[in-house]
């Protein structure tokens, strides 16, 4: 466990005495014993969230974000605990910025939002944000689940005090990791107690990161799978992986289209990794299906994101995720819209 968390830390992020980071993760500058390895995204966030909200405050997230911001604090607002506003993230940069600045109280305490859709290509302006946070001495926690490994992110030039990410999406790690990486951390509040494998005698939990908030025995077996993922990765290029998906994402939406049977959702005309759609008069669900007898892999429905999908209309049935990766090639995506296409005829 011990070599797996030190070659996470010191290949994932640059350490202290100016160790190099790698370049294929792109995520960087963060102090290695700030790295807390969770389950997976959905727990760095509610850790990150619990552990740092103070009561009594006023919290502001994005209009597209996943389940895993928008159900933590849904109930710390149902329990009092604090309040919440949502703003507008599905319009140009400056619009967005306009908008949370318009939104902040006094006892705006933190901005939680996601860097990249999980299911349209919309990539917030997170160091834009960051700044802000950093002018009204705000808490900044993002969701990087989307993003991390395909796009640059500097947690201290951003002013992030929380990045949370899983290691198997872009980072293509096991399922079952996920992380946190606190920087310029504030005081924090445990949210498990249990066994750390130091201090057994002191009846409470260390109050320095990562043992603090890390009770019990963690997925050794997956964090050793992740480091090989990383070992991997630093073999690439981010700016190839990014630049590769996206080439993928132009391809499928330009075909795509043409075909006026075919709904695109789109978010003023960005592009990435992700593309969502519909087929007039079937469901997603039925698209989906489908699909499957191609042996290709969609997801349907509203992919634990609800807002986004109001947001962009798709309807009852939700609507129909592309997901491109590293691995995928153009001819995939030809065979993939000539399926669709005939799907839709």
């Amino acid at each position: 466990a011990v070599m797996a968390y030190d070659y996470f830390a010191c290949d994932m992020i640059e350490a202290p005495h100016g160790r190099a980071p790698a370049v294929a993760t792109g995520i960087k500058r963060c102090r290695p014993e700030n790295v807390v390895f969770t389950l997976n995204t959905t727990y760095a966030l509610n850790i990150a969230i619990k552990s740092l909200i103070k009561p009594n405050s006023h919290i502001l997230i994005s209009n597209i974000e996943h389940n895993s911001v928008l159900r933590p604090i849904y109930k710390l607002a149902s329990e009092k605990i604090c309040t919440y506003d949502v703003f507008d993230s599905s319009k140009t940069d400056e619009y967005i910025i306009n908008d949370i600045e318009s939104k902040i109280k006094p006892n705006t305490s933190a901005i939680i939002c996601t860097h990249v859709s999980n299911i349209a290509a919309k990539r917030l302006p997170i160091k834009k944000i960051g700044e802000i946070c950093k002018k009204h001495g705000i808490i900044f926690i993002v969701d990087a689940a989307q993003s991390a490994g395909i796009y640059d992110i500097n947690v201290n030039d951003m002013n992030i005090n929380a990045l949370c990410f899983p290691a198997h999406k872009g980072l293509y790690g096991p399922q079952g990791v996920g992380v946190i990486l606190y920087n310029r951390v504030e005081p924090l509040r445990t949210l498990i107690e249990g066994g750390t494998g130091i201090n057994s005698i002191d009846p409470t939990m260390p109050s320095f990161l990562p043992e603090m908030l890390k009770g019990g025995t963690l997925p050794t077996p997956a964090i050793a799978g992740f480091c090989e993922s990383l070992k991997w990765l630093k073999t690439l290029n981010i700016n190839k992986i990014h630049s590769h998906e996206e080439e993928l994402y132009d391809i499928c939406k330009n075909i795509l289209s043409e075909n006026n049977k075919i709904k695109l959702y789109t978010f003023n005309n960005e592009n990435g990794n992700t593309l969502l759609f519909n087929v007039k008069n079937l469901s997603s669900a039925n698209v989906a299906q489908e699909l499957d007898k191609y042996d290709i892999c969609v997801r349907s429905g509203f992919h634990c994101a609800p807002m986004a999908h109001k947001i962009l209309n798709t309807g009852e049935n939700g609507a129909v995720r592309i997901s491109f990766g590293v691995f995928n090639t153009k001819y995939e995506v030809y065979e993939l819209c000539d399926k669709i296409n005939m799907i839709a005829k």
